[in-house]
């Protein structure tokens, strides 16, 4: 019997047309759509359509709208009778995706959480202070020691690690760029700088996380259909009394994208389903574990073709 994981993507996903198909023949995507834009107080759905790129690469907007098209997805895979997953896992942002697809936070909180996470982590640091760079071939302990290195009294450590050859480093824009030019002298294939909005995933999110602590703890949070595995641990949670801490931590700790997927692996999961916009982390999961099965849901085509293969 195989064991299957959805998995949902963060920020970096989002393009303007996500989720419309879904919307348009799918009832269960409707109805999603129309809760989140009732939550939040304005037309997300009309955001996610049409609206126009400057408006959806704000943080305080993308978040909210990957999270409304990725449960969108999940909901027309669940009325279509996809199979229930052994467990849920979701990229940064995506974990709440995940926590709202296991029953865990409702996805009317969702939106208005990650509305608040997304404008908390973009005031955390004034706009060209801090930076974030992607780091391609090179390993994990290389890029350790050249953030150690390259820090000094400033702030530069691991943020995502992806996979493998693919790891993304956070911290002051001054620091970003001293790794990246060791990390070039050490033989890294590349090193980019990534255009965002704010330098997630470091120490320099600590204020973020302070702020989001008040309307983390005032959330109800239920049970769990199936176990998130999280960012932070890279372990299953089912228990909602660790899902406040787990997320606060989440907002200033490395996403361990990689160890998460091993995980799965590990506890018998051989096939993973992206749902929601993009192909990211499927690309990510062919990059640790090509002889998993994956596939991709984000429109109605892509949802009748992995139903025909599951």
């Amino acid at each position: 019997m195989s064991k299957i994981a959805y998995i949902f993507p963060g920020q970096g996903s989002q393009v303007v047309g996500m989720g419309k198909d879904l919307f348009d023949n799918h009832q269960a995507a409707r109805e999603a759509f129309n809760e989140a834009d009732l939550a939040i107080g304005f037309s997300l759905s009309e955001m996610c359509f049409s609206g126009n790129d400057e408006d959806l690469q704000l943080t305080a907007n993308t978040q909210p709208a990957i999270l409304a098209a990725s449960i969108a997805a999940y909901r027309a895979m669940k009325a279509a009778g996809a199979p229930p997953p052994a467990f849920v896992a979701g990229h940064s942002l995506g974990e709440y995706s995940a926590l709202v697809a296991t029953g865990a936070i409702k996805l009317s909180d969702a939106v208005k959480l990650v509305r608040k996470r997304g404008t908390y982590m973009q005031e955390a640091v004034p706009i060209g202070t801090g930076a974030m760079a992607a780091i391609l071939g090179s390993d994990i302990e290389t890029i350790e020691r050249a953030c150690v290195e390259a820090a000094d009294g400033q702030v530069c450590s691991l943020a995502n690690i992806n996979s493998p050859s693919q790891v993304v480093i956070a911290g002051n824009t001054e620091a970003i760029d001293r790794a990246c030019e060791l990390l070039k002298a050490k033989g890294a294939k590349r090193a980019i700088k990534l255009n965002v909005s704010a330098p997630f995933h470091c120490d320099l999110m600590k204020p973020a996380a302070e702020r989001l602590i008040n309307d983390l703890e005032s959330t109800d949070l239920g049970g769990f259909s199936v176990p998130v595995v999280t960012n932070v641990e890279a372990g299953p949670n089912d228990s909602p009394e660790r899902v406040a801490d787990l997320l606060i931590r989440q907002v200033w700790s490395p996403v361990l994208w990689l160890q998460s997927v091993r995980k799965m692996i590990d506890l018998g999961v051989d096939t993973f389903i992206e749902v929601g916009p993009g192909k990211v982390l499927t690309g990510l999961i062919r990059q640790i574990e090509p002889n998993v099965r994956y596939a991709a849901v984000g429109d109605s085509e892509s949802l009748r073709a992995t139903l025909e293969t599951l």
